[in-house]
């Protein structure tokens, strides 16, 4: 799904139409390799996850990866006195408590 630029997808959605004009996956991936013979084509998931995005949050933008969080001093701070407590503990753990601490 990297090679979909946000046209793209929004052509997707437009392939698959709406109501009782709206598309089976498997007509949109062949709709989408005739129109677009250059590019790889598309599998069912691929437009179940496009279609899926844009019901959940009204776009199909690139949503950056939840893993990219950025974290301040202290909570590393935290993190790593926690861990010299427990060494044993998982660090997913360690995290989930910290995070579980201050809320």
């Amino acid at each position: 799904m990297s090679h979909l630029t946000e046209s793209l997808k929004i052509e997707i959605l437009m392939m698959i139409g709406y109501g009782d004009r709206a598309r089976t996956q498997c007509e949109v991936v062949r709709l989408f390799r005739e129109t677009h013979p250059d590019l790889p084509p598309l599998n069912q998931g691929t437009i179940s996850k496009i279609e899926a995005q844009y019901r959940e949050m009204g776009h199909v933008r690139k949503v950056p990866s939840k893993r990219q969080g950025v974290v301040d001093d202290d909570t590393k701070l935290n993190l790593l006195l926690a861990l010299e407590e427990n060494p044993i503990t998982p660090a997913r753990q360690l995290v989930r408590d910290n995070e579980s601490e201050q809320n």
